[in-house]
């Protein structure tokens, strides 16, 4: 048997680069103490079994669809966010020194940003150069003046950074805008933590929920709320976002209602929420957008991620806005230079961690010390908003280095020199046998949150790795790894709350008036889109039945089914000088073709994007089964079998989703949207398919009974209760009368007559649609007429009245549309689907 690699072989094949810092220690005296938990669990496993734990990493990033949006990535642009299996490990003493200097610095941060934006001393005395602040997009104009609520400017706080080779931390960026990491510093301590559970315990490793719950107070103790329970919300800008999963799982887990601009609306400066209920205020706004993009109405006039008003209500003081407008002026690297002076005015002592060494060109003396030493500088853009790559000055020659130069004496202002830092390195895990860890560049991003007692820093963060060996540059977007942080703790504190200690009954009264309407909208599309990717599932899935059919009945029954595809919007409608695709190509397009608007794939594309608008209100399990419900179209099925084998499993998937549907999401105003989107979908596919026999002949009317019924998902039924071949009295009867069945019109009108009330009442609208002339003249329809042998007369009745159902269908529909999604704007959906 061959023999299993342990850790002590796996040590002595990492091997770290000798003029970098090793954060494990190896090319010192050997492993730290704060490492020596970890590598103690490492040594009782073999390489085998520590692939199994990554692998149980990685399915757990999987299963929790947690993404990182690239756009024009390779693999698609939600990339799954990617975890080293080895955490970074920090030791008590060192941390609680880290924690200091970034207090400090935060400190530091949030008074110069009151300077600038108020008496601008720093400007006056000479401090900062006026060139650099004003010549740059980051400051905003129109925040001149403003006193935020609570005076404090920034309310979470994040720097990135960076080891040097004698081990001393140096500032490489700061984020003062609306800085990103937190959510998946978190997600990633949620993976790794059940992956080493004993180390995680024995070390012990600080948790991260009091910095979590220390920062949800904050933002509700410092809101002007009054004497109203507040209301604070994360504001995104939408699933497109980079960084959209944290959003959504930040919402969640601090309890914060996730909203987009539309669902915002300013009145009399005063910010408010378009709930299901109608409109309720806003005390606080934890902010995703950048600056810019906040208000079109003052700030970028093209902005269509904003609220229109909204930095008049944060002048107003009537709405807490964590971090303030404005704030991504302190994004600049060419402020580094000046802070070392700025902090002995403002603090009244020096920077206890200093930024990396850095030269903005925008003063002469800096711009000539930057030339005369390009080889051992990075060159950097001086603003944020610069689109433009690091530049290595050693990598640089000739024409390109001399291009470089030219565009540098062009215009100075916008570059900084750098020192070049040779970053820290740190274990990463390849799994391989014969080199199962290798060294990679590390830098660590650290967050702080402001509270009423002072800064608070999370003891833990996000630790991000170079993709490849000897890269300098570390970034998500080019495909690095990620890890765990893991702080040693040196004693346990109780944790403590910031507001109520308790819950109030006015809490409890208040939880469902959170609702956007935005949520409400897209749980009534989610349903209907789910009901209508499971009808037309079984509607492809019969026509393939159907293919290899030879005989009139079945030419016949197949016909039907082409027809009730084409009232669908599944196939297209054959135009009269055009030559169709032959059926069977068709309805493979009609499988897998997203393009096509009516196939299975573009149904299951707007299906997920409404779901991922509302991915805060779902369920893991709902969400890993929405997941992958499209995952059997890929590859595209290229016979009918392998179509039937995907229609079944997408069927599968849309049944779990119904059951989700009826027992998963709580029985809230959202909820009965999603019952109402579900029932009003399947009430008009019924109808749709019912008519297709109905105006047909006779003997294509018989052929088309058998596949009514399996389609409709009623055939069970039918041959229970009359076990005999489908005749069109106990089909209509099935199909169109009976109240038992769930899949039946007369069902549908029923239960949307409970529904709609409840919206009703939930929503505050006292005259909600309903479909009580559509029941009352179906109750009315004599059975009798079927019972004959010519039955054309009483079918062309039925068929009309379900055509005039089907249109009340729709009419419902534009009425929920008009009265509870709509307040400023029209929706751009399309309500009918055929």
């Amino acid at each position: 048997m061959a023999k299993q690699h342990t850790v002590t072989d796996i040590l002595r094949q990492y091997d770290p680069v000798p003029d970098r810092f090793d954060e494990l220690g190896f090319n010192g005296s050997g492993p730290k103490a704060h490492w020596r938990p970890l590598l103690q669990q490492l040594n009782l496993e073999s390489v085998e079994g520590l692939n199994l734990r990554a692998q149980a990493v990685a399915n757990a990033i999987a299963e929790d669809g947690v993404t990182y949006n690239v756009y024009e990535d390779p693999r698609g642009n939600a990339r799954p966010w990617e975890v080293d299996l080895l955490p970074l490990v920090l030791g008590a003493d060192e941390w609680r020194w880290l924690s200091g200097a970034v207090i400090q610095r935060a400190e530091l941060l949030d008074r110069v940003l009151a300077d600038l934006y108020g008496s601008q001393r720093l400007l006056k005395e000479g401090l900062l150069p006026p060139s650099l602040v004003y010549g740059q997009a980051g400051f905003q104009w129109p925040c001149q003046g403003i006193h935020p609520v609570g005076g404090r400017f920034l309310h979470l706080y994040a720097l990135d950074l960076a080891r040097a080779p004698d081990g001393g931390w140096w500032v490489m960026a700061d984020r003062t805008q609306a800085p990103s990491g937190a959510g998946y510093a978190l997600q990633n301590r949620l993976v790794i933590s059940r992956a080493f559970p004993a180390p995680f315990h024995n070390l012990p490793v600080t948790n991260l929920s009091d910095f979590f719950q220390g920062f949800q107070s904050s933002l509700a103790s410092m809101s002007p709320a009054g004497t109203e329970s507040p209301l604070c919300v994360l504001l995104t800008p939408g699933r497109f976002n980079e960084t959209y999963f944290e959003h959504v799982f930040l919402a969640r887990y601090l309890g914060l209602p996730l909203v987009e601009g539309q669902d915002l609306t300013v009145r009399d400066d005063t910010v408010y929420l378009k709930t299901l209920q109608g409109l309720r205020r806003v005390h606080a706004i934890y902010r995703r957008l950048d600056d810019g993009f906040c208000d079109p109405l003052e700030l970028r006039a093209d902005s269509v991620l904003g609220v229109p008003g909204l930095l008049g209500a944060v002048r107003a003081g009537k709405v807490l806005m964590a971090n303030a407008l404005g704030s991504g002026v302190l994004e600049s690297a060419a402020l580094f230079g000046f802070l070392p002076e700025i902090s002995k005015n403002l603090l009244g002592s020096p920077l206890a961690m200093p930024s990396v060494a850095s030269w903005w060109c925008g003063e002469k003396p800096a711009f000539d010390y930057v030339i005369e030493h390009l080889d051992e500088l990075v060159i950097k853009p001086a603003f944020a908003s610069m689109r433009m790559e690091p530049v290595f000055g050693y990598q640089v020659k000739g024409a390109e280095r001399d291009a470089l130069i030219r565009k540098m004496h062009a215009h100075p202002h916008a570059f900084v020199g750098q020192e070049l830092v040779h970053l820290s390195q740190a274990p990463v895990w390849q799994g391989d046998r014969d080199h199962p860890v290798a060294a990679r560049s590390i830098g660590l991003r650290l967050f702080a949150a402001a509270t009423p007692s002072g800064w608070q820093v999370m003891p833990g963060g996000l630790t991000r790795v170079a993709v490849d060996e000897g890269v300098e540059v570390i970034s998500m977007q080019r495909g690095g790894l990620s890890k765990d942080t893991w702080v040693k703790a040196r004693f346990t504190s109780p944790s403590t709350s910031l507001i109520k200690k308790r819950l109030q009954v006015s809490d409890l009264l208040d939880g469902e008036r959170d609702t956007p309407s935005r949520v409400g909208e897209n749980l009534f599309w989610m349903g209907r889109q789910s009901e209508r990717a499971e009808a037309t599932a079984r509607l492809l899935r019969a026509a393939f039945n159907r293919l290899s059919g030879h005989d009139q009945a079945s030419e016949e029954a197949l016909r039907g089914l082409q027809q009730a595809a084409e009232q669908f919007g599944t196939l297209p409608v054959a135009e009269a000088d055009a030559v169709p695709d032959p059926l069977p190509a068709a309805l493979l397009k009609a499988v897998s073709d997203p393009k096509l608007p009516g196939s299975i794939a573009s149904i299951l594309q707007a299906l997920l994007s409404s779901a991922s608008q509302i991915r805060d209100r779902l369920s893991s399990d709902n969400w890993h089964t929405l997941n992958r419900v499209g995952k059997p179209l890929t590859p595209p099925p290229a016979t009918p079998d392998q179509s039937i084998r995907a229609l079944n499993l997408v069927l599968l998937d849309c049944i779990s989703l119904a059951g989700f549907a009826m027992d998963d999401i709580t029985r809230d105003a959202s909820w009965v949207f999603l019952v109402i989107g579900r029932r009003l979908e399947r009430l008009a596919n019924l109808c749709t398919l019912i008519c297709v026999p109905l105006f047909s002949e006779g003997f294509s009317r018989h052929a088309m009974l058998e596949w009514l019924l399996a389609v409709a998902n009623s055939e069970v039924t039918y041959r229970t209760r009359y076990r005999r071949a489908p005749e069109i009295l106990g089909v209509l009867h099935t199909l169109v009368m009976d109240a038992s069945n769930p899949h039946s019109v007369m069902f549908q009108i029923l239960q949307l007559q409970k529904d709609l009330p409840d919206m009703g009442r939930k929503t505050g609208q006292m005259f909600p649609p309903d479909l009580g002339e559509c029941l009352g003249r179906l109750k009315a329809v004599d059975m009798h007429p079927f019972e004959k042998k010519d039955t054309d007369e009483a079918c062309e009745a039925m068929g009309k009245l379900l055509c005039e159902v089907r249109s009340e269908v729709y009419r419902v529909s534009d009425e929920i549309q008009r009265q509870c999604f709509i307040h400023t704007r029209f929706s751009n959906r399309s309500v009918k689907p055929y």
